[in-house]
């Protein structure tokens, strides 16, 4: 019995000192809700913009600024109370997509604005979403484009109008006043008229490929020292290329395929000193082919095709290895010097005689065509007679040795009978 006093003095010591621990556990198992905390908000986008998507049939069971969807993605800004859509990305629209102006004013917080594949009526843009939008990007979408339209969005940075048709007479009247545009791509929309002759000077990417675009290339486009790309291809611009285009010595890639231009290839692409890709086919430029171009060491696509081209390719074989891509066919006066250039690599061109001209027809055209990267790795085929010739052989050696063991038989049977 005097064991008890210490053994319950010990169990009430043990019980006060977990007391605290499942005091201050109670609350997380039972809350209760305090009557001066703020209520919680079931979103953080603005109100007014939740709208929005929701007429733009984008699901917003979750918070916009949070969720991802592989076909309509959005981007917010980290403002507060509320936060902002800045980015609004709309792919494969379905035919209940409705865009209205009262939408847009709703919308007036974006700086990034993308359609693609979204053939929908276009509307007018509200003048505050106008003033912030730095990016538009329209592909496959949007009815009736017009350059007055597209002129509007002055505040751009990236412009792209791509596969849809603009009404204008020429990009002059869309970007003129753009003043801060960083890269344009306006590509197979039947844009026609003139090049513009004055651009932003800090634009860096110039696509107006696949339209109707007629006249010079204006020697305006020197100013444009921190140009990286050019593609003027697929349009019917005429003339010759300004000797001004080697000031661009940022530029890496410049085509200006398919159209009509003539004259050399001038001098002064040589001064660019980083150009990876070059294609001047399908126009009619004429003269020989420089030399200067085998020394451009950064150069990795070059296409000379389906042109005027005569003389001797100044290019020896090494050089044509080096490159990812060459192609050189399609001038019936241009020939190699077989000396320099194995005939296992299909240029689509002949050999030179010892005058320096073509011996033979070009041969068949889609071997141009293909990359002479891949033509190196891949032997020639073996001539189409050379097994006709070891059947040949087989058949004499057989027919041989045949008439030598009947002669044999027969000398043996006239033998015997004499011994006889």
């Amino acid at each position: 019995m005097e064991n008890r006093p210490p053994f319950l003095l010990i169990l009430l010591t043990l019980l006060l000192a977990y007391t605290p621990t499942i005091s201050s556990l109670s609350p997380l198992i039972s809350p209760t809700k305090s009557p001066s905390s703020s209520p919680v908000l079931p979103f953080t986008i603005d109100p007014n913009q939740l709208k929005a998507p929701n007429s733009l049939n984008i699901p917003t069971i979750k918070d916009p600024c949070s969720q991802s969807s592989l076909h309509n993605s959005t981007l917010c800004n980290s403002g507060k109370p509320f936060r902002h859509l800045v980015s609004l990305r709309l792919i494969n629209c379905s035919d209940n997509v409705q865009i209205s102006t009262t939408v847009l004013e709703h919308l007036s917080t974006l700086q990034e604005l993308e359609f693609l594949n979204c053939p929908i009526p276009l509307v007018h843009f509200p003048a505050k979403l106008i003033s912030n939008l730095r990016s538009f990007s329209c592909i496959n979408s949007l009815n009736k484009l017009t350059g007055a339209w597209l002129g509007r969005l002055e505040n751009l940075t990236y412009l792209t109008v791509l596969g849809v048709k603009v009404k204008a007479r020429g990009p002059r009247i869309i970007l003129r006043n753009m003043k801060k545009l960083r890269s344009v791509r306006i590509s197979h929309t039947n844009l026609t008229g003139y090049l513009p002759k004055k651009w932003n000077l800090n634009i860096t990417h110039i696509d107006l490929s696949g339209n109707h675009l007629k006249g010079k290339v204006p020697s305006s486009l020197k100013l444009l020292v921190d140009l990286e790309f050019l593609n003027l291809s697929s349009n019917k611009l005429s003339g010759e290329i300004p000797t001004s285009v080697g000031n661009l010595l940022s530029l890496r890639n410049v085509s200006f395929a398919s159209n009509s231009l003539r004259g050399s290839i001038p001098n002064s692409i040589s001064d660019i000193p980083g150009l990876v890709h070059l294609d001047l086919s399908s126009n009619q430029f004429n003269g020989t082919i420089p030399k200067f171009i085998s020394e451009m060491k950064e150069l990795k696509y070059l296409n000379l095709e389906n042109n005027n081209f005569n003389g001797v390719l100044p290019f020896n074989g090494s050089f044509i290895k080096r490159l990812a891509v060459f192609k050189v066919g399609g001038n019936s006066n241009l020939c190699y010097n077989h000396s320099m250039i194995s005939s296992k690599l299909k240029l689509g061109i002949s050999r030179c005689d010892k005058d320096g001209l073509p011996v033979l027809p070009p041969p068949y055209q889609s071997e141009s065509h293909i990359s002479v990267s891949v033509d190196v790795a891949c032997p020639s085929p073996a001539p189409a007679h050379e097994g006709w010739h070891w059947e040949s052989k087989i058949i004499l050696v057989t027919t041989v040795g045949l008439s030598c063991i009947v002669f044999a038989l027969c000398f043996l049977v006239l033998l015997s009978k004499w011994c006889k």
